[in-house]
Formats: C-alpha cells, structure tokens, sequence
C-alpha cells in the first residue's frame, strides 16, 4: 500500500476545477479568500470578520466548521516565523528505494518536528521539513532518522530567505473596515526573548483556535492568563515578527491548486543575493530562498511555484528563467506527487515519548 495523499490522479476529461471548489459557495470562497490576511486580535474575532463579510458570526462559524470538516481548511492560527522565535527549521530528502518507502515514511511521520513531508518526482523521493525549538534538536532528529533508516539525509538548512507568503485567492475583491492590526509587516519591535509563558501560548495556539464565538478564552485556563494578556501578548509577538499572522491556513491542493513545483537553480553564488530578491519578488513565487549546495546537489536557489497544472506551473519556472538569464547554470523543477504529512510547525510541542524511546533503541 502506498503511504499518503496523491495529489496527481487523473481528473475526468473536462474538468476544469476539482469538485470541492465547484462546490464552494460565494460566501465560502470570500471566507477562504479573506480569512488569510488575518482574522482580528479582540475577544469575538469571528464576529468582527463576520461583520466585514456581511454575515452573521453564526453563519461564519458554521461555513468554518464545514470547511475544515472538508478538509478544505486545514486550521485557523497563528503562523510562525521560526527564525524570530528562536527556533530551526530546515528542509531535508531521502533517497528511498521504492520497496522501503512507506516503511521509511512510517519512520519519518514518527518524529513530531517532521511538520510537513512530500513525496516529489527525483532521485531523491521525499521532503520534509523539520521544525524543533534548537539547531541541536534538529541536529538530533536527522541523525535519529538516519540511524532508524540507514540513509543519509540531505540537509538543506535555509541561509537567506527572499520570501514566503502564500494566499489563495478565490474571489478579486477588498472588504470595507477589514481590520490592519493583523497583516504581515516588517517588525516594529526588536525581537524579544520568548519566557515561558510565550512559549505555553504559542504551543497552545499552533494547532489553530477553536472555531468558536470567543476562541481565546479556551486557551485561558491552561495559559493560565486572562483573555485580555492573550490578545496583548499575541499583538506584541505579531508586531516583533514572531507571529508573522494569525490567518485561515487553506488546503490549497483541495482548492484546486495541485502542480506543487519546487523549481531549484544553480545560481552564481556572485549574484544570488540580487537574483534572489527579484525571483522572490514575482507574484507566483510563494517561498524563496538560498540554501547551500551539497555533493550531487548543485542548487543554491530554491523558489516554490503552484498552478492548477503542471504546465501551469512550468511556465512559471520559465518566467523565473528570464529573470536570472545566464546566471543560473541549471535547474528542475521538483513536483509533489503525494502529501505524506501536513500537521504544520510545531515549535512548541514537547517531543513525544515514544519519539524519545526510538532515539535511544536505535
């Protein structure tokens, strides 16, 4: 049996969209589409949103739960910036012979810093990210995967980042008295040192809010802070660029969104930096970044593209192309073939037992 979602299979002939977006409503596509530039930092955030959208906070609350029932929404929270929190985050492959893949999938989802893991169309068969609270706890789980699988890992630790961000947009329009106070922004405060309290909030608050009319007061008795310290304490982590949003994370893949290509070039390590600012700059592009080359692995520009199809989505490599001209000596464009795990980071989980007591036996 093989392990994960696919994300390839044949679509009837004619079909333009898949059948869950056909099925959205305009009320639900304005949701998705609105809801990922930030729901609003007060106490009944999901009635101001609703107010914006001319609905009732009943009626949103129940569009939202149908949704994430349908998978079409995998979590309204709080999306992190790894590096301002003081955490790691690295991208990482195998090379998996076919007949040890799921066993190796099994091993690799195990780990709880293994935040998302693909499947892609290369001699080195599944990515993953890896998100822990230290470069040494990284350090630590690909050693522990290495030691469990008895391949090598490929590291690809990030070394600048040009961009990230990615929405989709299901309907072209802006929303009256939609509020700014949670929207991505550089950071007005220097960064601070997270205490343990920030850290029980944001390890509360990662696997999303509660789809409910006042969604913080759950997370009160065990922050143990009221609802008023939350917000503040929120505000203050978006505003220093811990918190890039809090935002509707969509499953772009149910939304129609399904050539995932992850294009990666050989660039001149003297132009890089400049090229780099411009492909990130590109309105397809949802994450750039320079990672280091590796024996067998010459790329040092990576930049993610997405289309319905992959034409789509090569086209837009082309794009990228035009833009680095001679400078990029080589390229292929990576597409995601199955989703194997897709939980988002968590920075803030402490780590499992029986990922601890696997560490230890092997």
């Amino acid at each position: 049996m093989r392990s994960g979602v696919s994300i390839t299979e044949a679509e009837p002939a004619g079909r333009k969209e898949p059948e869950e977006l056909n099925a959205l409503d305009t009320l639900e596509r304005r949701i998705i589409t609105h809801l990922q530039d930030g729901l609003p930092l007060v106490s009944r955030p999901f009635a101001e949103a609703a107010a914006w959208l001319g609905v009732s906070e009943d009626d949103l609350l129940i569009r939202l739960i149908r949704l994430k029932e349908a998978g079409l929404v995998m979590r309204i929270g709080p999306l992190i910036n790894a590096d301002a929190a003081g955490g790691a985050y690295m991208l990482a492959a195998l090379a998996v012979p076919e007949e040890r893949f799921d066993e190796v999938v099994d091993i690799v989802n195990s780990f709880d810093e293994v935040a998302h893991n693909y499947a892609r169309d290369h001699e080195f068969n599944m990515w993953f990210v890896i998100a822990a609270p230290t470069r040494e706890r990284i350090g630590q789980v690909v050693r522990a995967i290495e030691r469990a699988t008895g391949l090598p890992v490929l590291q690809l630790p990030k070394e600048k980042e040009y961009f990230v961000d990615f929405r989709v947009r299901l309907v072209d329009e802006e929303l009256n008295g939609e509020s700014s106070a949670n929207t991505p922004r550089p950071a007005t405060l220097a960064t601070p040192e997270l205490d343990a309290a920030d850290r029980r909030l944001l390890g509360l608050m990662q696997p999303g809010l509660p789809l409910q009319p006042e969604p913080w007061r759950a997370f009160s008795p065990r922050a143990g802070m009221s609802v008023n310290e939350i917000l503040h304490r929120t505000r203050l982590l978006l505003a220093a660029g811990i918190i890039r949003r809090v935002a509707l994370v969509p499953n772009h893949y149910r939304l129609g969104m399904r050539a995932n290509g992850m294009s990666v070039w050989d660039v001149d390590d003297a132009r890089i930096d400049e090229l780099g600012a411009r492909v990130g700059a590109l309105p397809f592009v949802s994450h750039c970044y320079r990672r280091p080359r590796r024996k067998g692995w010459p790329y040092n520009l990576f930049a993610m593209v997405h289309g319905r199809t992959r034409e789509e989505a090569l086209a837009r490599a082309d794009d990228i192309a035009a833009v680095l001209g001679p400078a990029a000596r080589a390229r292929q464009v990576l597409f995601s073939t199955r989703i194997l795990k897709k939980t988002g980071t968590r920075l803030f989980t402490p780590t499992r037992p029986e990922t601890e007591r696997m560490e230890r036996e092997r």
